[in-house]
């Protein structure tokens, strides 16, 4: 029997013809199969359907033959491709006409793997009915398929450690159970690059422990209990707490940035129990952010919405069934339309189903485009970069694009000859663009730029180049690399972006100067999705322009109305300051913290100051307490929907858990526009899916004169610190995020909070310093970067106190640095 396997490459010969990969003849247990060069034998195998038992191999991980669990017998078959010993598959490469017999049709290598996992056995523990592992544990499993039927060491006393080890808060070591694969320390240094774990001691000593001096700093880190083919590293917030068989698992996407990234949700009598990455090689591989893993406690605590709530005579919120909260929600938006008009914040968390139905509630129900995601520092210049080169994404569909841009995916990170990153720090933003441009840096194929003010950790094991930037500089920077970039260039252009005046405009043209593809990539979940949705007030769902009377007319018809507010409407910053002018009667407001806003005092006032507001959210917030309507959401395990992430690619995803106190977003939305008398025509995701699919992208000649970039003037700073330093923060991965909340673990390993500062202010200001800003000043350790730009100091943006917006000063401002006391 022969099997053909398909080409995984490509060459070119010396014509320049594309030529498919040299193929290799061998025979696996009497089947010839022809593989790639340079294919691992246990790779092979699984071609023509034999699986060989393994623990060390993986197939993001480089070969290291380690546990000896796949040894096959290669015999000489008269062309020196032989070996007098049995062979691990998963490091010998196949050759020409090479033969393997595996433990299929070998006693040799059946003989061979039953003694290699008879010493696994000797010390390992046999408490499978407490191990977490017990169930799903591949020693477990091939014990039985590749082992003995019994034990020679049945007088042997087992070796024993003290247990566990703490590798990290939220990382447990028991090593008596460890069979030293090592999956664990090669992900530490091959895909993370955090020497967190390490092999110690020598010999028979050999095992697993924390590595010498180096502190626990990784992000991924949860990986290795995942990948550990034994219940040797357990989890914090896991261990003991649940048996494999008992979960009822469901696929889902992760909720906390914007890269997509597949996850499976194990779950049991309705409570999230663990999350684990799911195997998805476009996106995320088989690897998730600690964040992703173990921040799923927030849905699940004590200060969760579980019923609507109205403001009564006496000024107090009480109780109120959903009929009564929608009737009273319609009421007072009615009202305060009348008085002035809605405005509508949604945020950034929103599924693109959810956003959509804010959209259509703000143009049908409120007769406004007063509408935005954006709960952040933001500008009208972003607002038109996101209109004219962003929006576009077909929603319903299995559609992956980038709107009006190139096309910019995962795989084109690792093809690209540079990537630049501006207003982007992958490893804390968004993780899996972080691990898939380590793994193309480590092959030798790409070169990372950054334009950012100093080289974080992240960027040193990215071996990026730094351009120094003061922020606020960008602009200026981005012309001046116009001449080292070409086709195969990608642009990441973080959100933070749009603090700086000019800035999204000079990556815009330097895309278009130089032919590389650029890419927006936001930090939260629902934000391409709410651009899709048309949860701006320069734009309609589908990237159709507010300004373009076509589009309108589209999207009115569509929705079967007779017209739509033709005027682009106010951003969330004009929405806060109309609402605090009295120039707005009500706010319609979901899921927003006004301490992410660009001015969380004013926010605050505006919420205050607001004649009527009724709140979505999923927990108590200072929003909700001042609120006239609250309304229960539910989490992403407890309804449908979809996120679109970075490259545009659409995520679906259903409900994992069906809990009756609370409702979807869109589910709430259309009962109150049905009190109003403007019902939206959808009560469910499948309906939402079908309408926007119908709906589909504008395929008019491109934006509208309205919607093309307004940069304003550019921002000038000095760096010799005569006037104060410039402020430059970002959000960390681990910080004070309330969807953090719920997980002391996972908390404990938040980086602590310190002032990054040159080498001159140290030398004046000592360790501690005092940061003054025109919000406030916070007093934080000091800590000096390197290679920080000169005139400014960095600070993290919410892991201390109320965060930077709050307590300090809006990003890329003036703010003096003094010596503090700690």
């Amino acid at each position: 029997m022969t099997v053909s396997t398909p080409s995984t490459g490509s060459g070119t010969d010396e014509g320049g013809v594309e030529k498919a990969t040299d193929l290799v003849n061998v025979t696996i247990d009497g089947i010839q199969v022809a593989v790639p060069k340079d294919t691992l034998v246990i790779r092979a195998a699984e071609q023509v359907g034999v699986q060989i038992p393994r623990f060390c191999d993986h197939p993001l991980l480089a070969p290291v033959g380690a546990c000896r669990q796949c040894l096959v017998d290669v015999p000489d078959a008269g062309n020196g491709r032989g070996f007098p010993k049995p062979q691990a598959s998963c490091t010998l490469p196949v050759a020409e006409g090479m033969v393997v017999n595996t433990q299929v049709t070998s006693r040799v290598a059946d003989k061979a793997q039953q003694g290699v996992m008879e010493f696994l056995l000797i010390n390992h523990p046999l408490d499978c009915p407490v191990c977490d592992k017990g169930g799903e544990c591949p020693l477990q499993n091939q014990a039985m398929s590749n082992g003995r039927g019994d034990s020679r060491f049945a007088g042997n006393v087992k070796r024993t450690f003290p247990k566990p080890i703490n590798l990290s808060p939220i990382v447990l070591l028991d090593r008596e159970r460890c069979i030293v694969c090592q999956r664990c320390t090669r992900f530490a240094d091959e895909i993370a690059g955090d020497p967190f774990i390490a092999l110690v001691e020598r010999g028979a000593e050999q095992q697993i422990g924390i590595a010498e001096d180096a502190p626990f700093l990784s992000y991924f880190s949860g990986n290795v209990i995942q990948i550990c083919p034994v219940g040797a590293l357990t989890s914090e917030t896991y261990r003991f707490r649940s048996r494999p068989f008992d979960l009822v698992s469901s696929p889902g996407v992760a909720e906390h940035d914007a890269c997509g990234s597949a996850i499976r949700v194990d779950h049991r009598r309705g409570k999230v129990m663990r999350r684990l990455a799911a195997d998805d090689p476009a996106v995320n591989e088989e690897w998730i952010t600690d964040k992703d893993r173990f921040a799923f406690a927030y849905a699940q605590g004590d200060d969760r919405i579980t019923y609507p709530r109205v403001r009564g005579d006496d000024g107090a919120l009480r109780p109120a069934s959903w009929p009564e909260a929608f009737a009273v929600a319609a009421r007072g938006l009615t009202a305060a339309k009348t008085a002035g008009g809605v405005g509508v914040l949604t945020g950034g968390r929103l599924t693109a189903e959810d956003a959509y139905a804010y959209s259509k509630l703000a143009r049908v129900g409120l007769g406004t485009n007063d509408i935005d995601f954006r709960a952040r520092p933001l500008s009208a210049e972003e607002a038109a970069f996101l209109a004219a080169n962003v929006a576009g994404t077909v929603i319903g569909t299995d559609s992956a694009t980038t709107g009006r841009l190139a096309p910019v995916s995962y795989a084109d990170l690792e093809s690209a000859t540079k990537v630049v990153l501006v207003g982007l720090e992958p490893e804390d933003e968004a993780g899996a663009i972080w691990l898939r441009l380590r793994k193309s840096v480590r092959a030798g194929g790409t070169e990372v730029i950054a334009v950012a003010p100093y080289t974080s950790r992240g960027l040193r094991k990215l071996d990026a180049r730094l351009v120094p930037t003061v922020p606020g500089d960008e602009p200026a920077v981005l012309a001046g690399l116009a001449a080292d970039l070409d086709g195969t260039t990608v642009v990441l252009a973080g959100e933070r972006l749009a603090t700086v005046p000019g800035a999204l405009t000079a990556v815009a043209d330097l895309a278009a100067s130089s032919g590389a593809r650029l890419a927006w990539v936001p930090r939260r979940a629902g934000d391409r999705g709410a651009v899709e949705a048309g949860c701006l007030p320069n734009l309609l769902p589908g990237g159709r322009p507010v300004a373009d009377p076509g589009a309108r007319v589209d999207v009115a018809t569509a929705w079967g109305v007779d017209a739509l507010p033709e005027a682009e409407g106010r951003d969330a910053d004009a929405i806060v300051a109309a609402l605090v002018a009295g120039e707005l009667g009500g706010l319609l407001v979901g899921g927003v913290d006004p301490a992410d806003t660009s001015d969380p005092a004013a926010t605050r006032a505006a919420i205050e100051a607001a004649g009527f507001v009724v709140a979505l959210d999923l927990r108590e917030t200072e929003v909700t307490r001042a609120a006239d309507v609250v309304l229960p959401v539910a989490p992403v395990t407890d309804k449908a929907g979809t996120f679109v992430n970075w490259e545009g690619r659409v995520r679906p995803f259903e409900a994992a858990l069906s809990n009756p106190s609370s409702l979807p977003d869109l589910r709430i939305l259309a009962g109150i526009a049905e009190e109003m008398g403007t019902p939206l025509g959808f009560r469910t995701v499948p309906e939402v899916r079908a309408e926007m699919a119908q709906l589909g992208p504008w395929d008019g000649a491109g934006p509208s004169e309205a919607s093309r970039l307004v940069a304003g003037a550019p921002r000038t700073s000095t760096s010799d610190g005569s006037d104060g330093l410039v402020l430059a923060t970002w959000k960390q991965s681990i910080d004070n995020g309330r969807m953090q909340d719920g997980d002391k673990y996972l908390r404990a390993t938040a980086r602590v909070p310190v002032a990054l500062v040159t080498q001159d202010v140290y030398a004046s200001c000592g360790p501690t310093v005092t940061i003054t800003g025109d919000r406030g000043s916070v007093t934080l350790p000091a800590v000096v970067a390197g290679d920080l730009v000169a005139g400014v100091v960095w600070v993290p943006a919410n892991s201390f106190g109320a965060g930077v917006l709050s307590d300090l000063a809006s990003p890329g401002s003036r703010v003096r640095v003094e010596g503090g006391q700690a």
